[in-house]
C-alpha cells in the first residue's frame, strides 16, 4: 500500500459520500458508519500524504469491520475455561434469561408494593431468597463484588480508618486492579499484617488499635500457596474480633453455595454459610462465578450491618438494575429448587468424560468428508474466574491439524466466523475443548470448521 501513497493536496481527499458509496451496503448504522469515514480522513488529513481512493477504502473497510467485530456478540467458547471473565464469565440459565426478558420487555413491580398499593422496596424478594440460602441473618445486593467491598469498607470506616489485612491476601484481580487500591479508593488505610507467605492470629492481635476499622479477609480465590505458610482461620479471627469489638469482614469472591466436591472437584471453596457460621459478620461475592447467576455482588451477614449498609448513599449508586434482579432471582430459584443441573456453570463443571467422548465422536463423524486431520484428543479444563486455581478437570478436546493455512491463520478463521468460534494452540494442534462448548452448539461448531476449511 505505501507504494501506492503520494503527496497531493488536501482537496484530492474523497469526500465522504463518494466513500460511503463505495463501502457499499453495511450491517452498522449508517450514523457509525459516516462516523468512522471521517475519524479515517481526518488522520490522513493529518498525514499529509494521501492514499489513493480504493486504499482510503480498503482503510475505511477494516475501520468498519473493526467496528463490527467490538459489537456485543454470541461466541462459542472453546477454551477450555468454564469461567471466562473475558467471555461474560458465565452462561446463564434459560429461567434467568426468560425472567430478565418477561422483565425487560414490559413494566414490572420493581419499586411498587402490589398489595398496599403505594411504592414499595426494591429487591424485597431477592434480599430474602438470600439470606435463607446463605444462612444469613440478612442479605443485599449491588452491581459487583468489588462494589459490595467498597461499600462495606466505606461504612466501617466512617469513623475510623484502619482496615486491618493479612500481607498474604493483598491480590490482584482482574484488569490489574488490585484488593488494596479499591479499598483505598474509599479513604480508609491499609494496615497490613504478617508476612507474605505466614500470618498469625498474634499479628492481628497486635495491629488493632482504637482507630481500627475492621478486619478484612480476602479468600485466596486466584492463587494459593504452598511450603511453609500458616494463615489463621476464619473462625479464629471471628473469636479474636469480638473479643476486641471489630468488625470483621470476609470477601469469598467465587461465591460458592454448591459444595465444590459435589462437582467433582476435590478442592473444596468456602461458602457463604460457612463462614458466615464460623462468626464473620459480613461476607461479600461474586453472582456470576460459581454461583451461576449475573453480574451482582451478594452481601449477606448480620442484620443491623446490612440495614446500615443499605442507608449508606453510595448504595443507591450502586444498587443493580431490574435485568440483573430478575435473572438472579431466576437462579436463585433453581438452587432452592435443587434444579442446579439447570445452572449451565454448574452443569459444565459437572458434565463426565464419557457425555464429552460421546459428544466428541459424534463431531469429528459429521466432519469426515473433509481433508482435515481431526482427532479426539484429551484436555485440562479449567474452573477459571479467579476461582479454585488449582482444580483441574479432565476433558476432551477436538484436535484439528490443517495442511493449509496456519494454525493461527485456522484460528483467525473461526473466530471471524458466526457465530465466532475460539479454541486454543497446542503441541501442533488447534484444540477445541468440549467441557465449555454447550451442547446445542455442536453442530454450529461443525459447520465453523466447514466454512473454515472452505475458505
Amino acid at each position: 500500500m505505501h507504494d501506492r501513497v503520494k503527496p497531493i493536496t488536501r482537496r484530492q481527499i474523497p469526500a465522504v459520500g463518494r466513500i460511503l458509496e463505495a463501502v457499499g451496503r453495511c450491517d452498522l448504522p449508517r450514523p457509525v458508519v459516516v462516523d468512522a469515514i471521517r475519524r479515517k480522513l481526518s488522520r490522513i488529513r493529518a498525514a499529509r500524504e494521501v492514499p489513493d481512493f480504493e486504499s482510503i477504502v480498503t482503510l475505511v473497510r477494516h475501520s468498519i469491520d473493526e467496528l463490527r467485530t467490538s459489537k456485543l456478540q454470541p461466541i462459542i467458547n472453546g477454551t477450555g475455561i468454564v469461567i471466562h471473565t473475558n467471555f461474560g464469565r458465565v452462561p446463564l440459565a434459560s429461567e434467568a434469561v426468560y425472567a430478565a426478558n418477561g422483565i425487560g420487555s414490559g413494566y414490572s413491580n420493581l419499586e411498587y408494593d402490589l398489595a398496599a398499593g403505594e411504592r414499595g422496596r426494591r429487591g424485597g424478594y431477592i434480599e430474602n431468597a438470600l439470606a435463607l440460602l446463605c444462612g444469613a441473618e440478612a442479605a443485599t445486593v449491588v452491581n459487583n463484588c468489588a462494589a459490595a467491598l467498597v461499600l462495606i469498607v466505606r461504612h466501617f470506616t466512617g469513623t475510623k480508618t484502619d482496615v486491618v489485612i493479612s500481607r498474604g491476601e493483598l491480590v490482584q484481580i482482574g484488569g490489574g486492579f488490585r484488593i488494596g487500591e479499591i479499598i483505598e479508593t474509599t479513604g480508609a488505610k491499609l494496615r497490613e499484617v504478617g508476612a507474605t507467605n505466614k500470618t498469625t492470629l498474634g499479628d492481628y492481635a497486635g495491629a488493632i488499635g482504637p482507630n481500627t476499622a475492621m478486619i478484612l479477609k480476602v479468600h485466596r480465590s486466584n492463587f494459593f500457596m504452598s511450603g511453609f505458610v500458616e494463615s489463621p482461620s476464619s473462625k479464629e479471627i471471628s473469636a479474636l474480633a469480638r473479643k476486641k469489638r471489630v468488625p470483621f469482614v470476609e470477601d469469598l469472591g467465587s461465591g460458592a453455595v454448591v459444595a465444590t466436591e459435589q462437582l467433582g472437584i476435590a478442592d473444596h471453596e468456602p461458602t457463604a454459610a460457612e463462614v458466615l457460621k464460623s462468626g464473620v459478620d459480613v461476607t461479600c461475592f461474586s453472582g456470576d462465578k460459581l454461583f451461576g447467576g449475573p453480574q451482582a455482588g451478594i452481601i449477606a451477614g448480620k442484620k443491623r450491618l446490612i440495614a446500615a449498609l443499605k442507608r449508606e448513599p453510595l448504595f443507591r449508586a450502586l444498587r443493580c438494575d431490574k435485568l440483573c434482579l430478575a435473572a438472579l432471582q431466576a437462579t436463585v430459584d433453581l438452587h432452592f429448587d435443587q434444579a442446579t443441573a439447570g445452572i449451565p456453570t454448574l452443569a459444565l463443571l459437572r458434565v463426565s468424560e464419557s457425555e464429552l467422548r460421546r459428544r466428541a465422536t459424534a463431531i469429528c463423524s459429521r466432519l469426515q468428508e473433509l481433508p482435515l486431520k481431526i482427532a479426539i484428543g484429551c484436555g485440562k479444563a479449567k474452573v477459571g474466574g479467579g476461582t479454585l486455581p488449582k482444580s483441574n478437570l479432565s476433558s476432551v478436546t477436538i484436535d484439528i491439524t490443517p495442511k493449509n493455512p496456519s494454525l493461527a491463520d485456522f484460528a483467525a478463521t473461526l473466530r471471524a466466523s458466526s457465530p465466532p468460534v475460539i479454541g486454543y494452540i497446542a503441541n501442533g494442534r488447534f484444540k477445541l475443548d468440549l467441557r465449555t462448548i454447550l451442547p446445542r452448539q455442536d453442530a454450529l461448531v461443525v459447520e465453523a470448521i466447514r466454512a473454515a476449511y472452505a475458505k
